[in-house]
Parts: C-alpha cells; sequence; structure tokens
C-alpha cells in the first residue's frame, strides 16, 4: 500500500483505505474517495493533484491525496 499522491500520472488505481481523522475521511467519502473505488491521476500541479474519481475530476491538495492509500 501506498499513499495516492505516489502513483503514476494516468494509471487507475483501487483505493484500499482512506484515512485521517473523522471529519477527513467523511469529507474525502463524500467527494467519492471510497475503499474498492477506482482513482486516477490526472495531473500533478505545485503539490496538489487533479483525480478522476467516479467519472468526476476532483482536485486534492497533496496533504489529501497522502491519506488515500492505494
Amino acid at each position: 500500500m501506498m499513499p495516492l499522491m505516489f502513483a503514476n500520472t494516468g494509471e487507475t488505481n483501487i483505493i484500499k483505505k482512506v484515512g485521517g481523522s473523522p471529519e477527513v475521511k467523511k469529507h474525502l467519502e463524500n467527494l467519492g474517495f471510497v475503499a474498492g473505488g477506482e482513482g486516477t491521476i490526472i495531473s500533478s500541479l505545485g503539490g496538489n493533484v487533479i483525480v478522476n474519481v467516479k467519472e468526476t475530476r476532483v482536485a486534492i491538495s497533496e496533504e489529501m491525496a497522502r491519506k488515500i492509500m492505494i
């Protein structure tokens, strides 16, 4: 397992676990980051990443991307 932050751009990965405080976990789950789901990094700029999850593009910070384990 590794954080989503370190995934290769364009590579589809299965989300294994979402970490962080209960508030952070709930926020990420509301965005579509759930265990068993797929996420693909579209681009990474200045520490922030754009992730394609559930057919939607979501921009998250590097800190949030480190809490999503693939």
